[in-house]
């Protein structure tokens, strides 16, 4: 396992919601420290493509007169909302600017890289943001978050069949989460495992005295019963606005922040969801700087991770939120290490194969075309 790439200059973005479809990234919305989140402006759409590792704006879409689409056609730029991939499109729900939040349905087509609205039928859930939304068995299922329009946590689950676009409030058996926000929820083996998020020592409202749960849970998506496994090994401490990612049916907790004790983490744990069994691991190579609110997204035996914040009291607001791209490989091949002996004793180049230059470019250039984009 070893960190492959480390790029500057692709879009500067937090609490932003990516999705991967084919060998393509998508990312849609966040915010930048500093910049103006009142206005129902429309929100913007980045794409990476893995192969030459560059970054690229989707551009607005536009009406039949050549003027660009706004709120409600098309998202308004917003933070804290979920996209999941179904087939070629994507689905995007809930979020949040510093105005209002949302609890319209949004469909972006990558073929078409059209936005519509389909028509939804059923118990829609309350306008919320730091909710987690995952896809089974035709359905995205939507978990927690803040409740805008009552003032509350939620530990309640729904889920919208994608193909008859029906919301069904879904009731549970067991004991489930605590009532949370920016947890991560992933779907291994007919299961929806729960880690992490904030909550509160009154919730479900919102006292400022928060809690930070490490303990893993996991619905059963068969019979709807919540469980709590006995985890043994090196349990992460609970931590907020971390990713969760699953390679080789194991899943992966990566960075967070935990207000307790005011921590950005870099860290990577491994949880065996058939022994319940923990681990720290350690890649080798250069590791991401420690952030909260980024995406990572696994495309093969790659994961890719771009974006998030780490503020500091005393920094530069505009250094808080990064545009840097990583790259963990889980099982380098002996030419991607060969390239990377290449780049860290800066080889001469000009004796190699035409390909192999060019993956040594695309492991190594920063993308001036996501550089421009940047705006804080």
């Amino acid at each position: 396992m070893h960190w492959v790439v480390n790029l500057d200059g692709g879009p500067r973005r937090v609490n932003h919601a990516s999705v991967v479809v084919g060998e393509f990234i998508y990312s849609f919305g966040g915010y930048c420290t500093g910049e103006d989140y009142h206005s129902n402006s429309a929100i913007d759409v980045h794409v990476l493509n893995t192969h030459n590792m560059r970054w690229a704006p989707i551009p607005a879409v536009e009406d039949e007169n050549g003027v660009p689409c706004k709120y409600p056609e098309v998202p308004f730029q917003r933070y804290g909302h979920t996209a999941v991939a179904f087939e070629h499109k994507i689905y995007l729900w809930g979020g949040r600017n510093d105005e209002i939040v949302c609890d319209i349905l949004f469909c972006f087509d990558t073929r078409t890289r059209k936005w519509s609205r389909p028509s939804v039928t059923g118990t829609v859930p309350g306008a919320r943001d730091g909710h987690s939304a995952c896809i089974y068995a035709e359905r995205m299922y939507i978990f927690g978050g803040f409740e805008e329009s009552i003032d509350k946590f939620s530990c309640d689950v729904y889920y919208l069949d994608l193909r008859t676009m029906h919301w069904t409030y879904v009731n549970t058996l067991g004991e489930p989460p605590s009532y949370r926000d920016f947890h991560s929820a992933t779907v291994l083996n007919h299961r929806m495992y729960i880690f992490g998020g904030r909550s509160d020592a009154v919730a479900p409202y919102h006292s400022q005295e928060e809690i930070y749960c490490p303990n893993i849970k996991f619905l059963d998506l068969k019979a709807d019963r919540w469980y709590t496994p006995k985890t043994t090994g090196e349990i992460p401490v609970g931590r907020r606005s971390h990713s969760a990612f699953i390679y080789n049916n194991k899943i992966y907790i990566f960075a967070g922040y935990n207000g307790n004790i005011d921590k950005h983490f870099n860290d990577l744990y491994c949880f065996d969801p058939d022994r319940n069994v923990w681990r720290q691991v350690t890649p080798q190579g250069q590791a991401p700087r420690a952030r909260r609110r980024q995406s990572c997204l696994v495309i093969g035996k790659r994961m890719y991770l771009f974006g998030g914040t780490c503020p500091t009291h005393n920094g530069d607001p505009s250094s808080f939120d990064y545009s840097d791209t990583h790259v963990l490989d889980f099982e380098p091949s002996l030419c991607t290490l060969a390239i990377l002996k290449v780049l860290e004793y800066k080889l001469d180049l000009s004796v190699l194969p035409q390909d192999i230059r060019i993956e040594i470019r695309n492991m190594s250039t920063p993308n001036k075309i996501g550089r421009s984009l940047n705006k804080g």
